[in-house]
């Protein structure tokens, strides 16, 4: 079972999951594949001349993949449950549902996180049906490190920001939730900061 489950595969959930994946915790991405990142093209995101928002999504899910997250396009979760324990994820399989890797997975599942991350883009209705706290301007209530009103559940990009919406800042809002769920699993600040010798 995943450590983390990450709801939406944008700039904000591949974010997130770069960081929770490179750093050993078994994660999983379910996206729809109905990000706006697919009618963008960037000219203003740090790194990056020129690129479409599709080339953009498959560099990501390549580099998000490489690091071990399980990127399940296609799979759509359909219901978060918070319990004592963590999350219940229950999802739905697309006729057409492949892992990043190229496998099929054909079977509706049922997954237990100790961490959610909804990465949902505007789409706040998952948060309203688990109840989180809303801002008086409709967006979801997080804490500096995107976190809800439920214990580690988090909500990032375009969730938590009203008409604020950049690929950029969805990315820094995911990684911000990456790295506070990190520092809660190593008992102190986690800083993800890698140096050339790094490099294999």
């Amino acid at each position: 079972m995943p450590d983390v489950v990450i709801v939406g595969g944008g700039a904000a959930g591949l974010s997130a999951a770069l960081f929770t994946a490179k750093n050993d915790l078994e994660t999983v991405v379910f996206d729809t594949d109905e990000t706006w990142m697919h009618k963008a093209h960037l000219f203003n995101y740090p790194g990056i001349r020129s690129i479409s928002g599709s080339e953009f999504m498959e560099l990501t899910r390549g580099q998000v993949s490489d690091r071990g997250a399980d990127i399940r396009v296609g799979e759509a979760v359909i219901e978060v449950e918070p319990g004592d324990d963590g999350f219940r994820v229950e999802t739905s399989v697309a006729s057409e549902t492949q892992r990043a890797d190229g496998e099929a997975v054909d079977d509706d599942g049922e997954y237990e996180a100790d961490y959610v991350v909804l990465a949902t883009g505007a789409d706040r209705s998952m948060a309203e049906d688990l109840e989180v706290d809303f801002s008086d301007d409709g967006t979801v209530d997080v804490d500096l490190d995107t976190e809800t009103s439920i214990k580690n559940l988090y909500a990032t990009g375009a969730m938590v920001r009203d008409e604020e919406w950049q690929a950029v800042i969805a990315a820094g809002d995911g990684a911000s939730a990456a790295l506070d769920i990190l520092s809660k699993e190593k008992g102190e600040h986690f800083h993800d900061f890698d140096v050339p010798d790094d490099v294999a």
